[in-house]
């Protein structure tokens, strides 16, 4: 069992393509370019992945896009004239803080609403729960349960 862990810990270790993952050398003209290059892959979103930005993303889509923004940034186009190409081609799901507009609408409102109905929910489960509580025993039916209870006495010991 140890010379296996030991193998595989090994193949872990020196396997190359572990440390293949997204290091992206680029040059850039001046510091300035480099966090502008910087800022903008971290706004816009990976439309494979959706739940993470350009700069987090391994997929060709994402690589493809991190180098249209590199590029777009070294032929001296502004953050805007960056995001507007991408909202323009891909639309505002690209954003990941998308403008707020009739089509974004339910995006913006929509975990309140989900959270409105939520608290809703709770509530009426509440009310409900309490409506159900048992009410007080007659005389005849505590005597019923004495009875059950002394009869059932020595069997659960």
């Amino acid at each position: 069992m140890k010379s296996i862990m030991i193998i595989l810990s090994l193949f872990c270790f020196l396997n190359p393509n572990i440390y293949a993952a997204a290091v992206e050398m680029k040059k850039f003209e001046s510091d300035l370019h480099e966090q502008r290059y910087k800022n903008l892959i971290d706004e816009l979103r990976c439309l494979v992945c959706q739940n993470q930005n350009l700069a987090d993303s391994n997929s060709e889509l994402a690589q493809d896009l991190r180098n249209k923004v590199y590029k777009m940034i070294n032929d001296g186009q502004s953050d805007q004239e960056v995001m507007d190409f991408m909202v323009t081609r891909y639309g505002d799901f690209v954003l990941y803080r998308p403008p707020f507009k009739a089509s974004t609408f339910l995006l913006w409102i929509g975990p309140f609403i989900i959270l409105i109905i939520g608290l809703l929910v709770l509530v009426n489960f509440i009310r409900h729960r309490k409506r159900n509580v048992i009410t007080a025993l007659s005389n005849n039916e505590k005597e019923k349960l004495k009875q059950l209870l002394n009869d059932n006495k020595g069997k659960f010991k």
